[in-house]
């Protein structure tokens, strides 16, 4: 099986036989197997469980192949009269029907698995011309799991939407910027990582969800499972656990129900992962890995800005009001009405621009503050001082 040729999932799905080896055995079963193989975490090392074995995939392959596990568990432990790939189309249409980089990933195609094999494509996709390739996959899929539960409870509800994919984002985010929190002693690439969750959250939301209120969204075990390891996940920044963040962790295990076992575990589970693949994870290797995820946040964001500038520009300028609000975000904070204006508007921007598509994934808005930082001082010629000035009076 090649997971970058054509007919790939129809050859996993032979290889696997999931009605056989997955009914009766929902997601909650094989959790802990998608944490260990680092899908949980962002960073695929191998195929969960070993079900398919090769040395030879890329990470990206990993990736793909981990994605449609989960939702093919997912959709074998409930009852639907559609076939699983009309079920995953409908899906991720559905929630992506105005961001236009899917769309176009689908078009010409009308065979069903082969919209699926293109959609799953484009939602791992990795950019091999950004300045780090690991880097670029950590970002967009470090939030991947999102897809599963958000397609978990489609299939139980039949409903599906971005709102509840941001909905489950922002609960993440506020749950993980309280982690950040909890340490002690912080040093500037913390503050400056938690700065970025909190501006991140208030361009997502009208208000930023405060954490008693994240916690009180959870609405399943697995997702307290979730949001329990990837707060595992911030505290080992720094590749240690300080009694701050032991306490925190603990807390926040009982805040969400989950058991004492089911903590600690947590605990375990990543600091195992850190040991025993940070030669294999560039990120994971780094001796401070926050200052490395900031550096190369800001990093990745000059280099899409650089290399797309002609092109945003000629979009700004056909956006005077979003110039106009830039030009106000670099002396001023904004409203809330504004944020809201600016994001919005941004997300059309990208949307007509293949190359920024990474902004449009999950966990792609966290980046959004560093853009709307180097818009203004990237691309000059979009804000000349005279035509703001005009479009004000």
């Amino acid at each position: 099986m090649n997971p970058s040729a054509s007919g790939w999932i129809k050859k996993l799905i032979r290889e696997l036989k999931p009605k056989d080896l997955f009914k009766d055995n929902d997601l909650e079963v094989y959790y802990r197997h998608f944490r260990d193989c680092g899908f949980i975490y962002g960073s695929n090392v191998t195929v969960v469980n070993n079900w398919v074995e090769n040395d030879d995939f890329e990470a990206d392959e990993i990736c793909k192949i981990n994605l449609v596990i989960a939702l093919l568990i997912a959709y074998t432990n409930h009852n639907t009269t559609n076939d699983f790939y009309t079920e995953v189309a409908n899906f991720y249409n559905t929630i992506n029907k105005e961001r236009v980089s899917f769309i176009q990933a689908i078009i010409g195609s009308k065979d069903v698995k082969d919209q699926v094999e293109r959609i799953i494509n484009k939602r791992i996709q990795i950019d091999d011309n950004l300045i780090d390739k690991s880097f670029n996959y950590f970002i967009t899929n470090a939030l991947l799991f999102v897809d599963v539960l958000a397609f978990r409870n489609y299939l139980k509800t039949g409903i599906v939407n971005d709102d509840i994919i941001k909905n489950y984002e922002a609960i993440i985010e506020s749950i993980v910027l309280n982690t950040l929190n909890s340490k002690k002693a912080k040093s500037d690439y913390d503050k400056s990582l938690i700065n970025l969750f909190e501006q991140s959250l208030r361009y997502q939301r009208d208000s930023v969800l405060v954490f008693n209120e994240a916690i009180a969204s959870v609405d399943s075990n697995l997702f307290s499972r979730y949001c329990l390891d990837l707060a595992a996940m911030a505290t080992w920044t720094d590749a240690k656990l300080d009694n701050e963040e032991e306490v925190f962790l603990n807390t926040l295990g009982e805040n969400l129900n989950l058991t004492q076992h089911q903590t600690n575990e947590a605990s375990k589970t990543i600091e195992a992962f850190y040991k025993t693949y940070r030669q294999k994870v560039p990120l994971l290797g780094s001796k401070n890995i926050v200052k490395t995820f900031y550096d190369n946040s800001t990093n990745m964001v000059f280099k899409l800005i650089k290399r797309n500038s002609k092109k945003l520009t000629q979009e700004l300028l056909e956006s005077k009001e979003l110039v106009i609000l830039l030009s106000k975000s670099t002396i001023r904070d904004l409203s809330k009405e504004e944020q809201k204006k600016v994001q919005d508007q941004l997300l059309d921007v990208f949307k007509s621009i293949p190359s920024l598509a990474i902004f449009l994934l999950p966990g792609g808005a966290l980046l959004l503050p560093l853009v709307i930082k180097f818009i203004p001082k990237l691309l000059p010629s979009a804000f000349d001082d005279n035509r703001i000035e005009d479009e004000e009076e």
